[in-house]
């Protein structure tokens, strides 16, 4: 009989408990907790007490041990502490990649595709006749030796500008990326992390680059009261902080980065969930955490504008849906000439990475 048979579904027993899915569940709650490996451990046993991860063939002794023996925790020469390593640090990206990027990377080819044609590093079948400017090494010799001799015959061999054949080259563009990340009190307040995802974003983003796209430039800041660049070795280790929200500071960082960038295409990303509060005015903070303040709100819509002129677009990724928030947004989007997304704190990935590889806004020199 020709059909679909539905049954009951039955989970592979023989994964419970194996050391790869625990390290699948021990990475989660490693970037949760900030890299700190003891209460990372913690819940992994209380979750285990609760749901039976693991029997008596296989506990979470075995794998504490595992995890030792094949290079995922170190002990730390200071106070004997377990503290994760590089190859944890690694594997924390690669699952972040994998978790959010999944549904996209089956289409995925690994450049930034336009539909102009140029100098790029991709030839194609396609061929043409010389223009002035080509490159050498996009002549193709063989197929403009045979149009000399079709055109010349072979006695006399001459080689003209005519004769030349041309391969043709698909243009991909290199990109330099400022990843803003919003490490303000709010980003843990009203009962939602916002901050994991927003660093699974960045592990994910920077893997991807890194992996994919090793020509383009990923450049990563926080910003609170101040702004300052981290490494993305440190991102699994990043904390919110007793900080109100300097988005003046982080702009202006993230400016100051891409100017020195020889690409031609640069772009910033600002993943936050809250208005502006604060501004520093020499060694002092000007502070309002009640409203959109007038005298901050200018300041950041003048520095969208200053990103604008210098032909740097900002995309804004709002982790909340408040209207009056949605507003001032709109607002500094217009200004910028940029782009915003509304996400939940689940959908933020989709977003950003959805974004990045369309790559929509190429300019050209």
């Amino acid at each position: 009989m020709i059909g679909i048979r539905f049954s009951d579904y039955v989970p592979d027993s023989s994964k419970r408990g194996s050391f790869e899915e625990l390290l699948k569940i021990f990475l989660q709650l490693l970037t949760i907790t900030a890299g700190d490996v003891a209460e990372a451990l913690n819940w992994m046993n209380q979750i285990d007490q609760k749901y039976d991860f693991t029997d008596n063939s296989y506990g979470i002794g075995d794998f504490i041990q595992e995890l030792k023996d094949k290079n995922y925790l170190q002990e730390n020469e200071i106070d004997k502490s377990l503290i994760i390593t590089l190859k944890s640090e690694q594997a924390i990206r690669k699952q972040s990649l994998e978790e959010i990027f999944g549904k996209l990377k089956k289409g995925f080819r690994g450049n930034h595709r336009t539909s102009y044609s140029g100098l790029g590093d991709e030839p194609t079948s396609e061929r043409r006749e010389y223009y002035f400017g080509d490159l050498m090494e996009q002549i193709d010799m063989t197929d403009s030796i045979k149009n000399s001799q079709i055109n010349h015959g072979i006695d006399e061999f001459q080689l003209t500008e005519n004769d030349l054949e041309v391969e043709e080259r698909d243009f991909k563009s290199l990109t330099s990326t400022v990843l803003m990340i919003d490490i303000s009190h709010s980003m843990i307040l009203y009962g939602e992390d916002r901050i994991t995802p927003a660093k699974k974003v960045a592990m994910a983003l920077s893997e991807l680059i890194t992996t994919k796209y090793p020509k383009d430039t990923l450049d990563i800041i926080v910003f609170g009261n101040d702004a300052w660049p981290i490494a993305i070795k440190d991102l699994p280790y990043l904390e919110v902080g007793p900080y109100h929200t300097n988005t003046v500071a982080g702009i202006d960082l993230a400016i100051d980065i891409l100017k020195k960038r020889k690409t031609t295409n640069k772009q910033i990303f600002m993943i936050t969930d809250g208005k502006p509060t604060c501004l520093k005015e020499g060694v002092k903070y000007y502070k309002n955490s009640f409203g959109l303040d007038k005298k901050i709100m200018n300041k950041t819509l003048d520095m969208a504008a200053w990103s604008r002129r210098l032909g740097i677009p900002i995309t804004t990724y709002m982790i909340a849906r408040d209207p009056y928030l949605q507003q001032f947004v709109r607002e500094f989007t217009k200004t910028n000439n940029g782009r915003a997304f509304y996400s939940n704190i689940t959908g933020l990935g989709d977003f950003v990475f959805e974004d990045y590889i369309r790559n929509r806004r190429k300019r050209l020199k």
